[in-house]
C-alpha cells in the first residue's frame, strides 16, 4: 500500500498522502498546499478527500485551501460541527481511494470529535491506521486542549474517553498494523512522544505507557501527570480550523511588500506592528532593530512564535535574511499569524546601511561564563523548560522558563549584572530580544547555552532523567 509520510520538523507534524487508480487523499495537510498537488499531479491523480482527524489546535490545516484548488471533499469523524461544508462521517463508514478503503473509527478523548482512520490495501487487507493525536509512538495525546474551546469537557472526562477509546478501539486491532501518528518529538501536543515517527501497533502495547494494564483511574492520573499549560495560540488555531480563515494566497498577497527602512519605520510607529526578526540568534546579537523580537527560523520557529506572540491576529513586520522573506510568512501562517503587513528589503544590511540606530547583545563563550563563576558570585538565569532545568543545571542558577518570562520579569535585576543561557542559544536570544525591549541591558548571553557549558568545569547538579519533556 503506497503511503507517503510528509513530515515538517518546525512543527514536529506529519500529514499522510495516498493514492490509488489516479485517486488520491490527504490526511491533516498543512496551510500550504501545493506539495499535496504536486504529488497528485506526478501520480496524474485526483485529490478525492482531505480526511481530518481531528480540529488541530498547534496548526492550521490546509483543508480549505485544498477543497477549493483540488474539488477534495473535506472528511470529518462523528460529532465534528465546522462552519463549512464537509462531509461528517459515521463511526465504522468506510470510504473508497481507487482500491483502497478507508474505515473511519471514533477515538475521542484527545477531541471529542477525534477519529482514526484504519487503512486497508487493495487485497482487503488492514495496512495501517492513521491515528491523529489520539495515539502516538511512545505517547497519547493530551486530552486538556479541548477544554479551552468547550468549557464542559474537563481534562479529566476526555482522558476517560482516551481510556475508552484506546481499548475499545484501537488495542484490539491486529498487532501488524502500522501506526501512522500526528506528531512526534517536540509537539506540544504530548510530553513524550519518540523521535520514531511510525511503529508497528503491536510494539506500541509492549512499550508505550499509556498501553499497559491499568484502571482508567490509573490512566487519568498517569496522562495528565506532568502536563504544562498548552501554548497560549492553541485555542485560536482550534477556532480557525472550525470556523474557516483566509486564503494563503490572500495571506502571502498582504505580506508581500518589501519596505525601505523609513518605509520599515514609519508602519512600525504608525500601526503598532510587531517587528519580528528571523534571523539566525549570532547574527542577531551582532545587531538588530531597538524593539524587534529574535526568533529564528533554524529552531522550532512556528512554536515560539506561537508561545511569545499572544494574539494570531497581531500585525507583525519581518527582518529575514534576504531571500527568506516567504519561508518566514508560511510559517507563521502554519499557526495561524496571517497578518504579516510587510517586510525590511534586503535584511538587516539595508537598515545598518541607512545609519539608523541598532542594538546588539553582549556573548560570552562556556569557557569565559565558567572563568566568571570563579571569580566572582553572580545571578545566573535558565530560560529552558522546567523539565530541562529539573534534570540538571547550573548549580544556583534561577530557572525562569522562556514561555513565562512575561509573568516572571521581576526576578530578572537591573540594578546587577547577570548571564542568561538556555539549551543552546537559541532560546536566550529569545529572552535577550524582549529584556532588551523592556529596558535591560546589564546581562550577557552564553553561546552554546548548557549543553557546553556541561563541558566546563562549572559546577552542576547530579543528573536526573526527567519524567516529561514538557
Amino acid at each position: 500500500m503506497k503511503v507517503e509520510q510528509i513530515y515538517t520538523g518546525c512543527i514536529a507534524h506529519a500529514a499522510y498522502y495516498i493514492e490509488s487508480n489516479g485517486v488520491a487523499a490527504v490526511f491533516d495537510p498543512l496551510r500550504e498546499i501545493q506539495p499535496y498537488i504536486d504529488l497528485a499531479k506526478i501520480d496524474n491523480a485526483e485529490i478525492k478527500y482531505v480526511f481530518e482527524t481531528h480540529f488541530h489546535a498547534d496548526f492550521v490545516s490546509g483543508h480549505l485551501d485544498l477543497r477549493k484548488k483540488a474539488g477534495a471533499e473535506i472528511v470529518f469523524g462523528p460529532g465534528a460541527q465546522p462552519a463549512y461544508e464537509a462531509k461528517i462521517a459515521k463511526d465504522g463508514e468506510i470510504f473508497e481511494i481507487g482500491d483502497y478503503k478507508i474505515k473511519a473509527i471514533h477515538t475521542p478523548g484527545h477531541t471529542m470529535e477525534s477519529t482514526t482512520y484504519l487503512l486497508i490495501d487493495e487485497n482487503n487487507n488492514e495496512h495501517g491506521i492513521i491515528t491523529g493525536d489520539t495515539l502516538f509512538i511512545g505517547d497519547v495525546g493530551r486530552p486538556d486542549l479541548a477544554q479551552h474551546v468547550v468549557k464542559d469537557l474537563t481534562e479529566e472526562k476526555l482522558a476517560g474517553h482516551l481510556y475508552d477509546s484506546l481499548r475499545n478501539k484501537i488495542m484490539p486491532l491486529s498487532d501488524n498494523l502500522i501506526v501512522y501518528p500526528n506528531h512526534g518529538a517536540g509537539s506540544a501536543c504530548g510530553k513524550m512522544m519518540s523521535k520514531e515517527t511510525t511503529d508497528t501497533l503491536g510494539n506500541q502495547k509492549k512499550t508505550n505507557y499509556a498501553l499497559q494494564e491499568m484502571t482508567k483511574e490509573e490512566f487519568i492520573k498517569t496522562v495528565l501527570t506532568g502536563l504544562t499549560a498548552p501554548p497560549g495560540y492553541f485555542p485560536q488555531n482550534v477556532l480557525m480550523n472550525i470556523k474557516g480563515y483566509e486564503s494563503l494566497d490572500t495571506v502571502m498577497d498582504r505580506a508581500s511588500k518589501a519596505l525601505s527602512p523609513e518605509e520599515f519605520e514609519s508602519i512600525a510607529n504608525e500601526t503598532g506592528a510587531l517587528m519580528l526578526d528571523t534571523r539566525d540568534a549570532s547574527d542577531f546579537a551582532k545587531g538588530f532593530i531597538p524593539n524587534s523580537i529574535n526568533i529564528g527560523l533554524e529552531g522550532n520557529f512556528a512554536q515560539w512564535v506561537g508561545e511569545m506572540i499572544p494574539d494570531v491576529k497581531q500585525q507583525i513586520i519581518l527582518i529575514t535574511d534576504a531571500g527568506k522573506e516567504e519561508e518566514a510568512i508560511t510559517r507563521l501562517s502554519r499557526v495561524g499569524y496571517d497578518y504579516t503587513i510587510g517586510y525590511l528589503k534586503d535584511g538587516f544590511s539595508t537598515w545598518k546601511a541607512s545609519g539608523k540606530d541598532f542594538e546588539t547583545v553582549e556573548r560570552i563563550s562556556p569557557k569565559t561564563f565558567e572563568n566568571t563563576l570563579k571569580e566572582e558570585k553572580i545571578i545566573v538565569i535558565d530560560v529552558r523548560k522546567k523539565s530541562e532545568y529539573q534534570s540538571e543545571h547550573v548549580i544556583d542558577a534561577i530557572n525562569v522558563p522562556l514561555n513565562e518570562i512575561n509573568e516572571h520579569l521581576a526576578q530578572f535585576p537591573k540594578d546587577k549584572p547577570f548571564i542568561l543561557h538556555c539549551a543552546g542559544g537559541y532560546r536566550s536570544m529569545i529572552a535577550a530580544a524582549i529584556l532588551k525591549q523592556r529596558g535591560w541591558d546589564n546581562f550577557v548571553d552564553v553561546t552554546g547555552g548548557f549543553k557546553e557549558i556541561a563541558e566546563t568545569a562549572v559546577p552542576k547538579s547530579d543528573y536526573v532523567c526527567p519524567t516529561t519533556l514538557l
